[in-house]
């Protein structure tokens, strides 16, 4: 029982920082000006919801309770954005900071001992989202690369 509470306990730290992504890229999607910046966020966004909702399924199948709100921090972490939607590449550097983290928590994740099925969908995740960090660190090196 310990090992399936520490397994929801991890799966609900992915929750949490999944829902901040979604809502991340959701607002940014709503204030940035850029028609390819735009299409990703909201692709991102609908990625993150799918994988929220993954996650939760696996806590419920575990037995545990999902939880279905993001942290507190993500409420920083959008007031910042407020503060820097003058530009694209300002909201840039905020995402690819939100994505350095969530790397951050996966691979923490990652290294916790996890049943197989479980371990198979955060390694799956993890995946994701490094490959979001990679193209997000594309397009604000693209972006800076136009602003100098």
């Amino acid at each position: 029982m310990e090992n399936n509470d520490l397994t929801v306990s991890v799966l609900n730290d992915l929750i949490r920082t999944s829902k901040d992504a979604e809502q991340c890229f959701a607002y940014s999607t709503r204030h940035v000006q850029d028609p390819q910046l735009k299409a990703f966020f909201i692709h991102r966004t609908r990625e993150a919801a799918k994988d929220v909702t993954e996650l939760q399924d696996l806590v419920v199948s575990l037995g545990g309770i999902p939880i279905d709100s993001p942290s507190i921090g993500h409420l920083w972490h959008r007031y910042w954005i407020d503060l820097k939607t003058a530009i694209d590449l300002a909201v840039l550097n905020e995402v690819e900071r939100g994505e350095d983290f969530t790397l951050k928590v996966y691979r923490k994740a990652a290294e916790q001992s996890l049943p197989p099925a479980v371990r198979t969908v955060v390694l799956r995740q993890f995946d994701h989202a490094h490959h979001n960090y990679d193209e997000i660190k594309g397009l604000r090196d693209s972006a800076q690369a136009l602003a100098n």
